[in-house]
């Protein structure tokens, strides 16, 4: 089990988020369960990015929204840095 670490940056993100999208909450709740129980569950679809976004992980919410994370795999540590849109989330860092 990994362990979610929230910065007040992705805090602030996250719930202009929610406002803007309050239709997701649901899905977006159960990705991050999902995600703390077992990050490799097929469902996330996590991979890694490319590029310089190389040292960033992305997690999917459904078909249209992301949540970008940092993934330390040997600490079983997740911070997520963004929430998003594939172009919202992928265009700020």
């Amino acid at each position: 089990m990994a362990e979610i670490l929230f910065t007040e940056s992705y805090l602030k993100r996250a719930k202009k988020f929610i406002k803007k999208h309050p239709e997701i909450l649901a899905s977006y709740t159960k990705t991050l369960k999902l995600l703390e129980l077992n990050p490799y569950h097929p469902s996330l679809r996590l991979h890694k990015l490319k590029g310089k976004l190389s040292e960033i992980y992305s997690v999917s919410i459904n078909i249209s929204y992301r949540i970008s994370i940092d993934f330390i795999i040997e600490e079983d540590k997740i911070i997520p840095i963004d929430v998003g849109s594939h172009d919202e989330v992928y265009s700020i860092l």
